[in-house]
């Protein structure tokens, strides 16, 4: 799942029939600091999240899943509205390559 931010809909009168009740939403990639990540990219909103709201979203064939359908046309959909991001700043830190210790159990036989 990722984090975005809705930032204007998109309206379609005809449109693929498995798609017939759903909603799309130009959504702001973002990352946990709600930085900007990429380009805006369009969204079905089958959930009633609204312009400005943060959003998670899926991406892929996934991205049908949660649809009413079996199948849909959409490489993008809203799954959740998140009322906050609780980031711990101190573990948020990038670790240089050089400076990573694995976890234990990385390059350990079962």
């Amino acid at each position: 799942m990722f984090f975005a931010k809705i930032i204007g809909n998109v309206w379609a009168t005809v449109k693929d029939p498995n798609l017939a009740n759903a909603a799309f939403e130009i959504i702001q990639p973002i990352d946990a600091n709600r930085n900007n990540v990429g380009k805006p990219i369009v969204a079905v909103n089958n959930i009633g999240a609204g312009k400005g709201e943060t959003v998670m979203y899926i991406t892929a064939s996934e991205a049908s899943i949660p649809l009413p359908v079996e199948m849909a046309p959409t490489d993008a959909t809203i799954v959740g509205i998140i009322d906050s991001i609780d980031l711990d700043q101190n573990l948020n830190k990038q670790v240089p390559a050089s400076q990573h210790v694995p976890p234990e159990s990385e390059g350990k036989p079962d």
